[in-house]
């Protein structure tokens, strides 16, 4: 099991208990006992109680509660220190390089989210998107988007895959990010809006948590 993505997607807590189990809390509400098995990516394999295993969808899940009897109390430091030291590099690295930073949440069923951020014409922006978003039945995709350039008229970006995040500034031509890590040069200036290349926007759920530095 990977602590950096498991860092990632879960405060763990410490259970006080003598029970041997771990805890999925759903975003539902929902908990389940059981024991964790993996965390990949964005996939939560994790062994149920009633023998069954499964495989969650990490913007599903609230949270993780470690059973303290089977994890060291330096694995929760441990966490915590990586995630510091990635965040303290970063704002080092902005502050060197004179950029700023924003998080943002993209909701997946919003058609056009605002950042808050404006933008001038020639300014160089990175994105920096993590997780995965529903935008239809059986697709559920990451900031890229699904595999090749399935045309879609009626998508935002008609020639680039469909579920990707996009951007936009004012009313302006929307244009393609994905999981580009690299600058994109501002076309125009204006508010900059993100979402999500799809043309059908009320059966999406999900988000993605998108670092603007510009």
């Amino acid at each position: 099991m990977s602590n950096r993505a498991l860092a990632l997607l879960v405060a763990v807590t410490a259970i006080a208990t003598t029970t041997l189990a771990d805890t999925l809390v759903l975003r539902s509400g929902r908990r389940v006992d059981g024991e964790l098995v993996s965390v990949r990516g964005n996939t939560v394999e994790f062994a149920e109680a009633n023998g069954s295993t499964r495989r969650y969808d990490r913007s599903d899940v609230a949270r993780i509660e470690l059973n303290s009897s089977r994890y060291d109390e330096d694995d929760d430091r441990r966490f915590d220190d990586d995630d510091d030291r990635r965040s303290s590099d970063r704002r080092s690295s902005d502050r060197r390089s004179g950029l700023r930073e924003k998080e943002t949440t993209v909701q997946a069923a919003t058609p056009w989210n605002d950042t808050g951020i404006d933008v001038r014409a020639g300014m160089s922006v990175t994105f920096d998107a993590r997780g995965r978003v529903r935008w239809g039945p059986d697709r559920q995709d990451g900031p890229g988007g699904e595999g090749g350039n399935r045309y879609n008229a009626n998508r935002p970006i008609p020639g680039r895959p469909g579920g990707a995040l996009v951007g936009r500034i004012g009313d302006g031509d929307p244009f393609f990010i994905g999981n580009d890590k690299g600058p994109i040069r501002m076309r125009e200036s204006g508010r900059l809006s993100l979402g999500v290349n799809d043309d059908y926007l009320e059966d999406n759920s999900g988000s993605w948590r998108v670092t603007i530095s510009y």
